[in-house]
């Protein structure tokens, strides 16, 4: 890991923390982040929030870092921030990196909530002209729907996610999981989320959809449902 700072909000409360993970290009001041910090505060759980580095207010710029970097950094917040049990809620690319981590701390993790999850997106998220771009130009730019900015890709990046993927058979999570899903999602197709709730080994997984949800899932009907299941799993029966 290099010596770049993490930007972090963390909030003290009763256990078990909840650790918000954004998607990719994605940082902390996000509608869901900050929703999701005030109703945990309200009912005085613990919450860490933080940006990925080269995303944010961290340090570091964006393209120079890969999904394992951002996988080390959630790892890091974990062993160094948050205290006891957590909670993931990985919103996008970062329910790739809660499953990512959720394999590395077993022991901590007591539960996850999937947001419209995209584990290995660098295989199925990118035409076969995409993929040549990068291997041959080392970067894609791709009109942004949430910026006026492009998202770029990286090769580095790419690569990295090739080396991390997690869906080529059962996931070895065992805690409490709920995937919830747009049914609308333009960028991860609501299939994906049914499948992966079928590869994920824990039986006490449930997928939540919701017919006319888009990618952000961040109306207030939807953060509603997101925050219901992260108590569900927070207090499992």
């Amino acid at each position: 890991m290099t010596d770049a700072r993490i930007a972090f909000f963390h909030r003290p409360g009763t256990g078990p923390t909840i650790v918000f993970l954004p998607g990719y290009a994605s940082d902390m001041t996000g509608a869901k982040a900050v929703a999701i910090e005030r109703w945990a505060m309200a009912r005085g759980q613990a919450v860490l929030r933080f940006d990925y580095r080269g995303c944010g207010a961290s340090e570091g710029a964006f393209e120079d870092f890969t999904l394992a970097d951002w996988r080390d950094d959630v790892l890091m917040m974990i062993d160094r921030v948050a205290t006891g049990p957590v909670i993931l809620v990985g919103s996008s690319m970062g329910g790739w990196l809660a499953l990512l981590a959720a394999r590395e701390r077993a022991n901590r993790v007591a539960g996850m909530v999937l947001i419209a999850p995209a584990p290995d997106f660098t295989d199925w998220g990118f035409s076969q002209d995409e993929k040549l771009t990068l291997l041959q130009e080392g970067r894609v730019e791709r009109p942004s729907p949430y910026s006026p900015q492009p998202t770029v890709f990286t090769r580095a990046f790419w690569s990295s996610g090739e080396a991390n993927r997690i869906t080529h058979g059962t996931i070895p999570v065992d805690c409490p999981v709920r995937i919830v899903q747009g049914q609308a999602d333009p960028d991860v197709p609501w299939e994906r989320a049914v499948h992966l709730a079928g590869q994920l080994r824990s039986a006490e997984v449930q997928t939540w959809l919701i017919k006319n949800g888009d990618h952000r899932l961040s109306r207030d009907s939807d953060i509603a449902m997101i925050c219901r299941a992260i108590e569900d799993v927070s207090n499992p029966r």
